[in-house]
């Protein structure tokens, strides 16, 4: 497999949109800039209390009373939001964590991880895997924690095969407007890669800088992003192997190395 330093002087001189902040940004603009490019950190949303806060006090209640056999967490922000609430999982319950970076925030946060889909990190990913993993027990107790913006596909699927799950909203995503130089530098052309994490970023990216340059590569962290960001009306170029920062680096690597060969 290609690796990313043999992209290091095809990414020189590239400016990079990361559109989230924090640790991961970050840490993501590093590993750009480790390469070459030049990262510029733009974070377009951000995450903010649910509006239903009784509901989940009450859900996460129940949680620490053993009400649940399953618990299921599909973002690292929900892991926040359980670690801000001080939330206690019982070990009559287990956790289900759509994809690695979920299960490595929970572990850091100190919660055990019972499953993780081995192939695609998304809710039909882990429904796929759901039933051997469960040893097809029917029915079970489950707490699904979501964002507001998040589609219900886990729940339903769930509720369809014969499970009692109660859903809950554990936070919100909403919109950050970019600074109004980078409006115009993604207008010029003058940003060459613009990376899309997630529904809600496709979404904001679509919104805030409308039609983009075919210079521009649009770059999305796995094939659930890239189906998410073709949804929300954007161009897909680039798809990482992997929903992680380093697939997502190495894949616009891999472009940069092409098209420097050209």
């Amino acid at each position: 497999m290609t690796t990313i330093s043999s992209s290091r002087k095809a990414l020189a001189g590239w400016r990079v949109l990361v559109p989230r902040g924090g640790p991961w940004g970050d840490a993501v603009a590093s590993k750009f800039r480790a390469i070459g490019a030049s990262p510029v950190v733009a974070p377009m949303i951000n995450f903010a209390p649910t509006d239903d806060a009784p509901a989940l006090e009450a859900a996460l209640e129940a949680l620490s009373r053993g009400t649940f056999d399953w618990m299921t967490v599909t973002s690292a922000t929900t892991v926040d939001v359980l670690t801000a609430a001080r939330a206690s999982v019982p070990p009559s319950t287990r956790i289900a964590a759509v994809g690695e970076t979920t299960a490595a925030a929970l572990m850091a946060a100190g919660y055990r991880v019972d499953l993780v889909p081995g192939g695609e990190n998304s809710a039909a990913g882990l429904l796929r895997e759901w039933t051997l993993a469960t040893d097809g027990q029917v029915p079970l107790r489950v707490l699904a924690l979501r964002s507001a913006i998040a589609k219900p596909l886990l729940t339903e699927g769930l509720r369809r095969i014969g499970h009692s799950v109660e859903s809950v909203i554990a936070y919100r995503t909403v919109g950050v407007p970019v600074d109004e130089k980078i409006k115009a530098d993604v207008a010029s052309g003058a940003v060459n890669v613009i990376l899309v994490t997630s529904g809600s970023v496709a979404e904001q990216v679509y919104v805030q800088f409308g039609s983009l340059p075919e210079t521009t590569l649009v770059a999305c962290i796995g094939p659930q992003t890239a189906r998410d960001a073709r949804a929300a009306g954007l161009r897909v170029d680039v798809i990482a192997q992997e929903r992680s920062a380093q697939s997502l680096v190495d894949a616009v690597g891999l472009i940069a190395a092409r098209r420097a060969r050209l």
